[in-house]
């Protein structure tokens, strides 16, 4: 299993309590991905900044992972961590919630009263569940860290490479972005509900 497909474990476990934003999940899937292919020695971070360098392709066993490495820009001058979020992460969230149903680890819970309405996906016991509980449960910090940038858990006491802060400190820039969008288009749409209520 992948740092991402744990993440997105995670989060369907805890979703009931305490229900993460998608965009917000995407944007952390997607650093959770640049972590897992560092980690299959895909890509490298330039040793000047934030860009993702592209190494040999090989094919890491899980489908999403290797849609992500082929989505790898190679040309320079590269994409920064940043850029990748933001474009990787579009709908990504939606595609793990697919791609863990169509692997059989979730399942859509049924109506009592109709059965043939499906309510909300759950995640069925699987040795997959049970490794990403057991990776949250030791506080493995890279973890730790996706789930605290996604807003479900505390900030990781554990210490982090190099290359995993950089990718978690631009996780984190993101996401509070995303926030400051969100709130400004509230403060917006109040303004001008504001102004028709005036007329």
């Amino acid at each position: 299993m992948t740092t991402a497909r744990d993440l997105a474990i995670v989060v369907l476990d805890v979703a009931a309590d305490k229900p993460v934003e998608q965009g917000d999940l995407s944007l952390v899937l997607a650093g959770a991905e640049v972590l897992d292919l560092l980690d299959a020695h895909a890509l490298a971070l330039a040793l000047d900044g934030d860009r993702i360098l592209p190494q040999a392709q090989s094919p890491t066993g899980d489908r999403l992972l290797d849609e992500a490495a082929e989505a790898l820009l190679r040309q320079e001058p590269y994409e920064s961590v940043e850029d990748w979020l933001w474009r990787r992460g579009r709908g990504l969230s939606a595609a793990y919630v697919d791609d863990m149903e169509r692997i059989g680890l979730t399942a859509r819970s049924r109506g009592r009263r109709i059965p043939l309405r499906t309510g909300r996906t759950e995640l069925v016991d699987s040795a997959a569940r049970r490794q990403a509980e057991e990776r949250r449960a030791a506080g493995e910090p890279v973890l730790a860290a996706l789930v605290s940038a996604a807003g479900i858990g505390d900030e990781p006491a554990g210490e982090l490479a190099d290359d995993a802060a950089t990718v978690l400190a631009a996780v984190g820039d993101a996401v509070m972005e995303l926030e400051a969008v969100r709130q400004r288009k509230v403060i917006e749409d109040a303004a001008f509900d504001n102004v028709w209520r005036g007329y």
